[in-house]
């Protein structure tokens, strides 16, 4: 309210009526204020996560109902005995000076190997004394496979192992189960022979049982610090990124791409448990069909990390819109178990519009995440002119 110069004092009915009318304006605005600057709580169901936790001390028995759902999920009890690694290498060569390629084979299961490149820099070949990181590359449904991420063909967006050979990573990049030199008959990432062979099991508990072993190469290795590996991966390799942190506490570090929808709020739920080509989880198809969705959800899965680093990108237009606009709230919550666990700095999540793709930004974004996470502080510390190497 603007008073005017020529209003009088002496009207003291008018001065209080006016004062009056002026406080109450002002506690109005200042009303209006408040409501319109204070911040809403963001609501969603994603917030079970923590559900019954109220404190830090209430986290490991949350955790431990948590790991329990996630076994009994990807059928973790039907997997096979581990075999000796039994650990061959087929062929070597030399990649632009930068790097050695070799393909290798594992056992993981009784008579049946992986094979996978495996890039060691040059610097590290020889040495033993000094280890080094190294992170586990975890390619999608493309039928060049390892190849991909070795460079040597397909999309040189993905070629993942050649661009973390050359940032001085020691990296391994396995075929999925049913690619590469294990094609089944059928085609390319067709399951039907899986579940012939493992009718229990699920084709997401052999790949993460698989990319564990593939773990188990990298610390055989002398170059490699076996505290220091990571994963990372895009689409199918992106999920399974997220099931290996989740199932192996090895992993030091992940960063996962766009690694599709999750159980509850996607129209396309179904896609889970297909009744042809690749199906994750056979055993959930009944219920799903019923609308019945598993006791967790890929926030749990990513809770099983906290507190090591989790990197979580994704797209709002790959897949159903408001599918990905419930990825956001999603990692809320996983930001909040880690925000509870004190390591809040340890996760975090880019959503852009690019699509089901791993474009620079993205790419570049996993592997500082990487860098940060795994290399010695001073890889990725600035410093002034003349004042440290740059």
């Amino acid at each position: 309210m603007i008073m005017s110069s020529c209003w009088r004092a002496e009207t003291p009915l008018l001065a209080l009526l006016a004062f009056a009318a002026y406080d109450g304006g002002i506690k109005t605005l200042a009303a209006e204020s408040a409501r319109e600057f204070a911040a809403a709580p963001v609501q969603s169901d994603w917030g079970d996560v923590l559900e019954g936790v109220t404190r830090r001390e209430d986290w490991p028995a949350r955790r431990v109902e948590i790991r329990r759902l996630f076994l009994e999920l990807i059928r973790d009890q039907y997997k096979p005995n581990r075999p000796p690694l039994a650990l061959e290498t087929h062929e070597s060569v030399d990649v632009e000076g930068v790097y050695q390629r070799s393909l290798i084979s594992y056992a993981v299961e009784a008579g049946e190997r992986a094979h996978a490149y495996l890039a060691v820099p040059h610097s590290r070949l020889n040495e033993v004394a000094v280890k080094y990181p190294a992170v586990l590359v975890l390619h999608g449904t493309t039928e060049h496979g390892k190849e991909q991420a070795a460079a040597l063909s397909g999309d040189p967006t993905r070629a993942y192992l050649d661009q973390l050979a050359r940032r001085g990573y020691v990296v391994l990049a396995p075929d999925h189960f049913v690619a590469g030199h294990r094609v089944p008959p059928e085609g390319p990432y067709q399951t039907r022979r899986f579940y012939e062979k493992h009718p229990e099991w699920t084709a997401v508990g052999k790949f993460t049982f698989e990319h564990s072993i593939a773990v188990d190469v990298l610390t055989s290795l002398p170059q490699v610090d076996p505290a220091r590996i990571g994963v990372m991966g895009h689409s199918l390799g992106g999920q399974g990124t997220l099931f290996l942190a989740a199932y192996d506490e090895r992993i030091a570090c992940a960063a996962a791409n766009c690694t599709a929808g999750s159980f509850r709020h996607n129209p396309k739920v179904l896609d889970w448990a297909r009744d042809r080509w690749y199906v994750y989880f056979k055993h959930l198809r009944p219920g799903l069909l019923n609308g019945k969705l598993p006791p967790i959800d890929f926030h749990h899965v990513m809770a099983l990390a906290a507190p090591r680093p989790l990197l979580d990108c994704s797209a709002v237009n790959d897949g159903p819109r408001e599918t990905q606009k419930q990825r956001v709230l999603l990692d809320l919550a996983v930001a909040d178990v880690y925000e509870l666990l004190g390591a809040g700095k340890n996760f975090a999540f880019y959503v852009n519009g690019y699509g089901h793709a791993s474009q620079y930004e993205t790419r570049e974004l996993m592997y500082a995440w990487l860098d940060a996470h795994l290399k010695p502080p001073a890889a990725t510390q600035p410093s002034l002119v003349g004042q440290g190497p740059r």
